[in-house]
């Protein structure tokens, strides 16, 4: 195939110009005003307690995969109070919020939900649905008996670390004030949902809401996919065309009289290729260990770190899978680190290519599909995968708002503008995401003050600094489980969690077995690991050259801090590794343990 590379690139260029926009994530508001009331828990009521006023050995402040991995590797270890603290209703961290219709992963679930060995479970598809994913983490929390001294319906609302008594105490909106020998952190990148700031918003007089509070009781249906029948006959938008709803659009479609969906920038959608999970193939994998060598694998061949056999063939792994074939005909004395750029950007305009070739192909009208193609290398903005986002748009009660880049324009007690015209609808439904550029404390939702009352928001004032992404010098005691400036691998997180768990378990076991009162990172160790990361090349995601999103950080220049938004230099694969040889050395090099 012949490629223009210079008309692509201004191509690119100038689709990503349509759409920068000076306010950069300030375009995007909080859950007010109408919205509040979404702002809470939809799911689930809330039971009335006693506050707590107790001790544990660890809080874990988060019940997502996060909260669930470490306190399983915590119980596992013998460390028996574990507490976690939870704002929703129950365990599943964005599961547990994310009910709208079509939810499912998108990464294959045999690598994606966690824990699937320990308890013996077998996905039912190779990308499950989020009721059963859902259902997954409840078993995880009752399994390892992690609902026991939970906190549910929960906000931590500060989290101080006394000097003297070598504890950390916290504090909640249910009036708890407990302590803490150790705190972790597993708030998430995808919690604090955000609404886009269209002038009028609050001026709608239908029905709106936020696709992760999703309104079954006004589209009827529920999360497990019975038909949303109070849609029949009505006119229904939705605003906001990336991951969430490329997966919602389809069910919609065929619920409504009329769907619009107003789309700023279309989303990359290649094919899924889901399918139910065969037993006999299952059983013939699921040998001792088979968890862990999937995991091991996906990482592998996504980072191109390994000439192995791909076990999980899916879209993921296909972009390495291309790069590492075309590197591999090269000669050895072309191998170097700008011909090797060169060579991936020639895979990445065939793959985008084929993605935009997929539309042509499925989509009848022309002038939609011409507007649902993505012109933008396919990691600017999180790569989709479905089988039914594109087909959508051939019903007859669907059509494509495309605003060309600029967006909705104004919101009427009636309807949505957009262009210049207005369009009626009885609902309207933001696919917005959540906060993902904003700062650590905010979308915590909590200040963490440490030695000396530091706060750490002050202590990140010009970037996050940590050792491995989880230790914070002047924070003693404490960890914070995310995939930054460790392997920072964001297509599986959930590989990044398991060995953040692993590795905290055997901190906390190390320090209570030898009497220590507290674990911190010493300065030079955190200087040494930062100075590691940036010698490296940078995060593959994103750039300032691609189209706005949160990738990055809505095109505008985060300066020093986003030098610092990085991984390990040597790669995924390479991270694991080594964070496996310095944890099982036995002596946790760069952490100070006193007594």
């Amino acid at each position: 195939m012949t490629v223009d590379k210079h008309a692509l690139r201004v191509k690119y260029r100038q689709e990503r110009d349509k759409r920068l926009r000076p306010d950069g994530n300030d375009q995007y508001v909080p859950l007010t005003g109408r919205f509040a009331s979404y702002a809470g828990d939809p799911y689930t009521p809330v039971t009335p307690r006693e506050p707590k006023s107790d001790h544990v050995t660890v809080v874990f402040v988060g019940g997502g995969f996060a909260g669930l991995l470490t306190g399983a590797r915590l119980k596992e270890a013998g460390i028996s109070d574990v507490r976690i603290v939870e704002k929703g209703g129950d365990v599943g961290g964005t599961w547990y919020w994310n009910r709208y219709p079509g939810a499912q992963c998108d990464t294959a679930s045999f690598v994606y939900m966690p824990l699937l060995e320990e308890l013996g479970h077998m996905p039912s598809e190779k990308y499950a649905h989020a009721p059963e994913i859902l259902e997954h983490c409840r078993n995880i929390a009752q399994h390892y008996g992690l609902y026991d001294n939970a906190l549910l319906h929960t906000t931590v609302t500060d989290l101080s670390w006394d000097d003297e008594q070598n504890v950390w105490i916290v504090r909640t909106d249910r009036g708890d004030r407990f302590t803490a020998r150790f705190a972790a952190m597993g708030v998430g990148p995808l919690h604090v949902p955000k609404l886009p700031g269209i002038p009028g918003i609050d001026l709608f007089r239908g029905h709106a809401f936020h696709t992760s509070r999703w309104d079954y009781a006004y589209t009827g249906g529920d999360p497990s996919g019975a038909p949303m029948d109070r849609l029949a006959g009505r006119r229904v938008a939705i605003i906001g065309t990336g991951a969430t709803a490329v997966q919602c659009v389809p069910r919609l479609a065929r619920a409504c009289a009329r769907l619009y969906v107003f789309q700023r920038t279309p989303s990359s959608v290649d094919a899924r290729g889901n399918r139910p999970t065969d037993p006999e193939w299952f059983a013939a994998i699921a040998t001792p260990g088979w968890q862990r060598r999937w995991l091991e694998n996906f990482t592998a061949v996504q980072t191109g770190g390994a000439d192995v056999d791909d076990l999980v063939m899916d879209g993921w792994t296909d972009i390495a899978r291309r790069v590492r074939a075309r590197i591999a005909v090269l000669p050895e004395d072309e191998r170097t680190p700008a011909r090797m750029l060169e060579v991936y950007e020639d895979s990445d305009f065939e793959k985008m290519a084929e993605i935009r070739a997929r539309v042509d192909a499925i989509v009848a009208d022309a002038e939609t599909a011409g507007s649902l193609k993505a012109w933008y290398r396919q990691l600017c903005k999180r790569p989709c995968f479905h089988d039914e986002y594109l087909q959508s748009f051939n019903l007859p009660g669907v059509r494509l708002v495309d605003t060309g880049g600029k967006g909705v324009e104004r919101v009427t007690e009636t309807g949505v503008v957009a262009a210049g015209r207005e369009y009626p609808v009885d609902c309207v439904i933001y696919a917005s995401g959540f906060e993902v550029g904003t700062g650590f404390t905010r979308r915590a939702g909590f200040e963490v003050r440490g030695r000396g009352g530091v706060r750490l928001s002050e202590y990140w004032a010009g970037g996050m600094r940590t050792l491995h992404g989880t230790h914070v010098h002047g924070f003693p005691n404490a960890f914070i489980v995310q995939p930054g400036q460790g392997a920072n691998l964001l297509s599986n997180i959930p590989h990044n969690l398991t060995e953040s768990g692993q590795t905290i378990a055997m901190i906390v076991r190390r320090a209570l077995e030898g009497g220590f009162t507290r674990v911190e990172v010493g300065e030079q160790a955190e200087d040494a690991w930062m100075e590691l990361l940036l010698s490296g090349p940078g995060s593959p995601l994103g750039g300032p050259d691609c189209t706005p999103g949160y990738y990055n950080n809505e095109g505008q220049d985060l300066g020093p801090r986003g030098w610092l938004n990085v991984g390990y230099p040597y790669g995924a694969s390479a991270y694991f590794a080594y964070l496996d040889h310095w944890r099982t050395a036995g002596g946790f090099a760069g952490l100070d343990f006193t007594k």
